[in-house]
């Protein structure tokens, strides 16, 4: 379908483009910006007059309740929140129920979801077999079926043996490990370690936890050569200060690693537990004000990379209990680029472009190769580059609950914020998966 978006401001952090102009789409790419092309005749016109037109959106880390809650129809659910949320592109992390460790099941969340006409969906494969951190699951079978990293999710990898050899297996073949940095023991607790976790009894987990399994990963990393031929690796969901500045020296150091952090540490901190607020609880958890102060300076200069919405859609009943016995997790889809811009545009805060960036072109370069034919246009703008765009009203303000929000997960910390900005239609190949 030939479509014209017209009288939009059209932003797009990778070529640093920022003006008003009309954009056409055909044959699910992009058939121009400003200037159209001749003879350019649309079947359906969208009128962006006081919105913005943005790249898709790429999520990072968005959790699908697929493989394992088909009852509940939530793939659909889900996907229809991406979209909703601008999102075109999201990776889907192994800890399924069953784990992503099956070439089939991989295929089978592809086809799933391909079939929905949303967003796409890339599977993350998981790094040991049932995320049991023993033995290595067959990255060359997973990486055919279409998963495009390997990882742990929340699951320990305790034996650095088994660690060091994924590094080199992964390092051989060219695979990316995706990892979040934690020490089993000492992150078994609920909450952050401080003051407010003492005074309301919680178990606490301090900030060594994080940086103890950061240390770990690039004395293994330096090991093994460290600089671009070794290993890729990206550190996932970042939470600490201490763990901001460990990364800071290996990237100093040359090593090839990337990192994200979430939302949700990027805005809160422990005090938004609030009274035993089951909502806030979270893995990682939330930190104290350095810790969210250093992770924001991180994102505006580059060291962290992406922004991501660390989506999880829980159900009721399994957040509806005592904090510390609640499922963790939150509700992001929705959530993220809001929540990206007003980060951006806050006193002080590093602007629109960065705040975009960090959520399209930043998180398609951690993807890289695994993109395929998509890694020349993911994330960005271009003309004869894949029509994966959103339009975007900033001048909608709209209230965090439940009746907003098309996931099946209703919870999330951000409950009742009112929040400036709101998709109007997102496109994804040039098909028109949401609004307008």
């Amino acid at each position: 379908m030939k479509i014209l978006i017209e009288q939009g401001r059209v932003l797009d952090p990778a070529s640093g483009r920022d003006q008003m102009a009309d954009v056409a789409v055909a044959g699910g790419r992009i058939a121009g910006i400003g200037q159209l092309p001749a003879g350019f005749a649309p079947e359906r016109r969208i009128d962006a007059r006081g919105c913005w037109v943005l790249p898709g959106l790429v999520d990072l880390a968005a959790r699908l309740g697929e493989p394992g809650r088909e009852h509940a129809h939530m793939l659909a659910s889900e996907m229809a929140a991406a979209v909703a949320g601008g999102v075109t592109s999201l990776v889907c992390p192994p800890d399924t129920d069953p784990v992503l460790d099956e070439p089939g099941l991989v295929e089978m969340l592809k086809t799933r979801a391909e079939r929905l006409r949303q967003a796409r969906v890339f599977p993350q494969g998981a790094l040991t077999r049932g995320l049991k951190g023993e033995a290595l699951t067959d990255m060359g079978q997973l990486t055919a079926a279409g998963c495009i990293a390997f990882g742990q999710a929340d699951a320990p990898l305790v034996n650095t043996q088994v660690l060091m050899r994924a590094l080199q297996y992964a390092s051989t073949f060219g695979y990316a490990v995706w990892l979040r940095p934690q020490d089993p023991w000492l992150g078994a607790g609920v909450a952050a370690s401080g003051p407010l976790a003492m005074r309301m009894g919680l178990a606490g987990v301090p900030a060594s936890a994080e940086t103890i399994a950061l240390h770990t990963l690039f004395d293994l990393l330096r090991a093994l050569g460290g600089q671009s031929a070794g290993p890729r690796v990206h550190v996932c969901r970042l939470s600490s200060a201490a763990g901001v500045a460990l990364l800071r020296q290996a990237r100093a150091d040359g090593l090839n690693v990337t990192a994200d952090a979430s939302i949700n540490s990027l805005h809160l901190t422990d005090h938004d537990i609030g009274y035993y607020d089951s909502s806030a609880r979270l893995t990682p958890p939330l930190r104290q004000a350095r810790d969210r102060d250093a992770l924001q300076a991180a994102l505006a200069d580059g060291v962290i990379d992406a922004l991501v919405s660390d989506h999880a859609p829980i159900e009721a009943d399994a957040k509806q209990l005592p904090f510390a016995e609640a499922e963790p997790g939150a509700t992001g889809l929705e959530l993220l680029l809001p929540l990206a811009l007003k980060w951006g545009q806050a006193q002080g805060g590093p602007g629109v472009m960065r705040a975009l960036q960090a959520v399209t072109q930043a998180p398609a370069r951690v993807l890289g190769s695994a993109l395929g034919a998509l890694q020349s246009s993911c994330g960005q703008l271009a003309e004869g580059g894949v029509a994966d765009l959103c339009v975007f009203d900033p001048a909608e303000h709209w209230q965090v609950t439940p009746a907003a929000l098309r996931s099946q997960g209703k919870h999330t910390p951000f409950a009742g914020l009112e929040l400036a900005g709101r998709v109007r239609c997102t496109l994804v190949a040039g098909h028109l998966a949401h609004g307008a």
